[in-house]
């Protein structure tokens, strides 16, 4: 689960829960039987996708119908929207459809049949074999979006500064988040309270079947690890392949509340660990010679723009949405330093696009309403004020990048309209395969501990693990180590006899402004 898009928070006496029909147990078990059974028997009807999406031939799109509530199958449904494209190897080396999810929550996993159509290397042999199938979860995009806000609203400019001076800056806060999660109340609709992780593997369930295949293979990335891992522990027969890359920590102890506290942590050491490059490329950039010059002129950036908006739009909080890329993902630390040194040089034009590039309104207060609703769902969080607020002050002065950040994005569980969920309890069940993860050693948004707590849960999985790397997903990215090990998995079911440590592959930025 990552810290996204900047959205302001709230704390005022909590709303009447609403209540919501656990999504476990032997009722919704045998719905989910009945889902899958009848969209077996229905299939799917491929059609050209949505204009909107730039999604075109030979990428087809369809429709699944799912039930809202899986305890009563016969009940209220909604609409999944999928999409795919053919292997490119033909019948005789087609091995079945490879499903994905990149993460979020609450992010649309539309765009991963174009791995094909784009040509993209690091797929190409996995493509021979397979159908790239992809999906939009439950409330995402085209499958019954859900929304807590006014679009425009939300994607409105400049933002509150995250990092607070004064009491008014807390309660202000506060009151954006609470309302923030009324709004999902009062336009989310019956949807609210069936947005769960849990409800999303039992919909990946139906696709299977409705995709005709007797087994499923994923690929899940991030949240989407996790998402495959609920999966693997409720229908641990129907998994053939699996990967989950870069996985969240699957024990209930750290979901929802603690994990976004370890997180706060390891922005932090990721965000260090960037000013302290830029500081080795001074020559370069000009924004200092050591890690703390860098950060004071961060600090001289940040603050600058509370009372002066780069282009009456970017505030601390747009610069902070921006600048948090540095500790996602390690190929965007030279971008990243070229725009600011231009800001240095007396040039505005790049941060200022870089921080308000046109994005579509409606996708991204649905990624964030989606993120929360299903965060929120999932696992109990803290209801008072003084918890939020005692841990993100003493965290501040450890982390001070992201820490208040979090917190804002985070409070409207405080707030929740929803009985949370009692999240599943993941482990290999009886005839789960081996499972493969693949980690970065320095990955901020999901620590390492999760990849080690999900390979011990997954009895018989193997983890592949890249020391000194500190990108958030593996799988994309060019490393020759990793990818033949991913390839070799998914082609033939082959694993290393025992976990592997692999190098980095040696793509650390070197481009000076103006060559990127």
């Amino acid at each position: 689960m990552v810290a996204g898009a900047l959205v302001a928070g709230v704390v005022t006496p909590a709303p009447a829960t609403a209540k919501a029909r656990p999504s476990h147990g032997s009722a919704a078990d045998q719905g989910t039987r009945t889902a899958a059974e009848r969209a077996a028997a229905a299939g799917i009807e491929w059609r050209d996708c949505p204009a909107d999406t730039g999604l075109t031939a030979p990428i087809r799109c369809g429709r699944i119908t799912v039930p809202l509530d899986y305890a009563q199958p016969d009940g209220r449904t909604i609409t999944l929207t999928v999409d795919r494209i053919a292997n490119t190897g033909g019948p005789a080396e087609r091995q079945g459809a490879l499903l994905h999810n990149p993460g979020g929550p609450g992010a649309s996993g539309l765009a991963f049949p174009a791995h094909v159509t784009n040509g993209n290397p690091v797929w190409a042999e996995v493509a021979r074999a397979y159908d790239f199938v992809g999906f939009d979860p439950r409330g995402v995009g085209y499958s019954s979006l859900f929304s807590c806000q006014d679009p425009r609203e939300f994607a409105g400019t400049p933002k509150p500064d995250p990092v607070p001076r004064r009491e008014a800056d807390k309660t202000a806060q506060r009151e954006i988040a609470s309302n923030y999660a009324e709004g999902c109340r009062t336009r989310g609709g019956d949807l609210l309270p069936y947005l769960t992780t849990e409800n999303t593997a039992r919909d990946m369930e139906v696709i299977r079947a409705a995709l005709g295949e007797e087994q499923l293979n994923y690929v899940g990335v991030s949240y989407g690890g996790y998402l495959g891992a609920v999966y693997a522990t409720l229908f641990p027969s129907r998994v053939r392949r699996m990967v989950a890359d870069s996985a969240v920590d699957p024990s209930r102890a750290k979901l929802g509340y603690r994990a976004n506290l370890e997180q706060n942590l390891g922005f932090e050491r990721r965000w260090q660990d960037w000013t302290a490059w830029v500081a080795r490329n001074d020559a370069t950039y000009h924004l200092g010679g050591t890690p703390a010059a860098v950060q004071a002129k961060w600090e001289q950036l940040r603050t600058g723009t509370r009372t002066h908006p780069l282009g009456g739009r970017v505030g601390p909080a747009e610069l902070t949405t921006l600048f948090q890329n540095a500790v996602y993902y390690d190929l965007v630390w030279a971008p990243l330093a070229a725009i600011w040194s231009s800001h240095s040089a007396g040039d505005d034009t790049p941060v200022i696009a870089a921080a308000t590039q046109s994005t579509n309104a409606i996708a991204a207060e649905n990624a964030n309403a989606v993120y929360t609703a299903v965060g929120c769902n999932d696992t109990a969080w803290p209801t008072d004020w003084q918890t939020w607020n005692r841990d993100a002050t003493r965290l501040h002065r450890q982390a001070p990048f992201m820490t208040w950040a979090n917190t804002w994005k985070n409070l409207p569980c405080a707030t929740w309209p929803v009985r949370p969920h009692t999240p599943v309890e993941v482990r290999a069940g009886s005839g789960l395969p081996p499972v493969l993860i693949v980690h970065n050693a320095g990955d901020a948004a999901a620590p390492y501990t999760g990849a080690l707590e999900l390979h011990k849960r997954l009895e018989g999985s193997r983890l592949v693990t890249v020391r000194d790397a500190g990108s958030h997903g593996v799988t994309d990215l060019v490393n020759p180590e990793v990818n033949q090990r991913v390839d070799a998995y998914l082609l033939t079911g082959r694993l290393d006899a025992r976990n592997v440590v692999c190098a980095p592959y040696p793509q650390e930025p070197t481009t000076v402004p103006g060559d990127h």
